[in-house]
């Protein structure tokens, strides 16, 4: 910090404010470029230390309009939800510059002072962890993450403890500590040094240059916009085609054992899923016309429509292009305990490979990406239960020229979808290689590979079943 502190000199305050203005309107006009970015700003630190102060200083100096603050109170993590799931759906879109009072870090620190099984060593550590990797993620996506603490000796606390006027005491209760405990101030020190090697230190103490000290990390990070890259490292190593996808089964199952036994399996189902303490969240991907939709309707043919939620994911619009690609997936979860999803985050590996929508840098780092957040998922008690279904090649043409003759089908069938069967190869090597390196313990892929849709439909049933017993 003495380091710092050395090399740091005051700006007169109207250049600086000239120069923080001119970069917030140089990372808006990156939008849509190959060096676009947004920028979230986590601010923490010791009470009093001048936090609030600071981000309303920076808010004159720069177009307010475009600074958004988003202040929240702590809350304490739990295994219920991934700790990033309060603030997913607020991460900014490129261009945009977010100011977070409340965060990740701010929960973990309420959880191991006031928890009432305080979390142990291991598990705070990996929090961090996760955490790390989280916002490496974001940065990955072009949201880049600046963190800084605003640190205040214990003196200085106790002296403005002191002079504080007593109405203005209830905005002072971060953490909800005591902070005339010189223990509890001790402890939070010690627990925030085990994670903020990797943030920007401000000594509250000076307020002048507390403010300019802050502004000028905000405007460093502002002038930081480095192209992204697009050339990917090292060679790919493409997965063998599973045999099941090269020659799906052919058996027909009879349509009397069919009914007989959809009806017992939809309402078994419908009682695993309203029953299960756990969210439960279905993914649906596979060949056009394999089935999906087929199979959702029987899921939820005993279920009430209050109970779940579909999501049919198309094309990304324009606004969920500039965040990142899970963006529009994690603001989908807060909603209902049972989320279906026909076309999913695997989009990522799969059509935007296949059509270039999707730079090699970037689809080959989803998998990673994609196996993170479904861990995620599945440690907060979420239950994932992964379907491709598969045909062969003449069945989907049989069911594309049915759709084609039958009224109520025809708008089921595009030219796209003629046309993405000449990719069949590649969508099968896109496949494989996302079976290989997205099949976890915790998420495993179901593959129904059959060209009957009456026995496709059953092994769906069973398996949701199958999979909810066994995690």
């Amino acid at each position: 910090m003495s380091q710092q502190k050395n090399d740091f000199q005051l700006m007169d305050e109207q250049q600086l404010s000239v120069e923080l203005i001119s970069a917030q309107y140089e990372i808006k006009n990156t939008r849509g470029q190959n060096n676009a970015k947004s920028l979230v700003i986590l601010v923490n630190g010791i009470e009093l230390a001048g936090k609030g102060e600071a981000v309303k200083q920076l808010r004159e100096w720069v177009d307010p309009r475009y600074l958004k603050v988003k202040a929240d109170p702590p809350i304490v993590l739990d295994r219920q939800h991934p700790f990033w799931q309060p603030y997913a759906r607020f991460i900014p879109a490129e261009g945009q510059i977010l100011v977070l009072f409340g965060s990740w870090y701010s929960d973990l620190l309420s959880t191991a002072m006031h928890a009432s099984n305080p979390i142990d060593d291991s598990l705070y550590d990996e929090y961090i962890e996760r955490m790390r990797a989280y916002e490496q993620d974001l940065k990955n996506n072009h949201v880049d993450v600046i963190k800084i603490w605003f640190d205040l000796p214990w003196k200085a606390l106790q002296k403005r403890l002191d002079e504080i006027e007593p109405s203005d005491m209830h905005w002072h209760k971060l953490h909800g500590l005591d902070w005339r405990s010189k223990k509890q101030y001790e402890t939070i020190q010690q627990l925030r040094q085990r994670f903020t090697d990797d943030w920007l230190i401000v000594d509250g103490e000076d307020e002048n240059e507390r403010n300019q000290k802050f502004a000028q990390h905000i405007l460093n990070a502002l002038k930081d916009c480095p192209k992204h890259s697009t050339k990917a490292v090292g060679r790919w190593k493409q997965a063998k085609i599973p045999k099941t996808l090269l020659e799906p089964s052919n058996e027909t199952l009879d349509k009397d054992e069919y009914k007989a036994r959809l009806k017992k399996l939809t309402q078994k189902v419908a009682h695993a899923l309203r029953t299960d303490p756990r969210c439960v969240v279905i993914v649906f991907e596979g060949m056009d016309a394999a089935g999906k939709g087929g199979a959702i309707k029987r899921i939820v043919k005993k279920l009430d429509p209050r109970e779940y939620e579909i999501h049919t994911i198309a094309a990304p619009e324009q606004y969920e292009l500039r965040r990142p690609y899970l963006w529009r997936f994690w603001s989908k979860l807060n909603t209902e305990d049972i989320c279906i999803f026909d076309r999913t985050w695997y989009g990522r590996v799969l059509v935007e490979r296949i059509e270039g929508f999707a730079t090699p840098v970037e689809w080959r780092r989803a998998y990673d990406e994609i196996n993170r957040f479904e861990r995620d998922l599945t440690e907060n008690q979420t239950v994932v239960i992964k379907f491709w279904l598969a045909i062969s090649k003449d069945e989907q043409e049989a069911r594309f020229k049915a759709r084609e003759n039958t009224a109520h089908k025809r708008f089921k069938i595009t030219e796209d979808d003629w046309r993405n069967r000449e990719r069949w190869d590649d969508y099968l090597k896109a496949a494989a290689d996302m079976f290989e390196r997205t099949n976890t313990e915790n998420a495993p892929w179901h593959v129904i590979a059959t060209d009957d849709k009456y026995s496709a439909r059953i092994a769906v049933l069973e398996a949701i079943l199958k999979q909810l017993k066994a995690n």
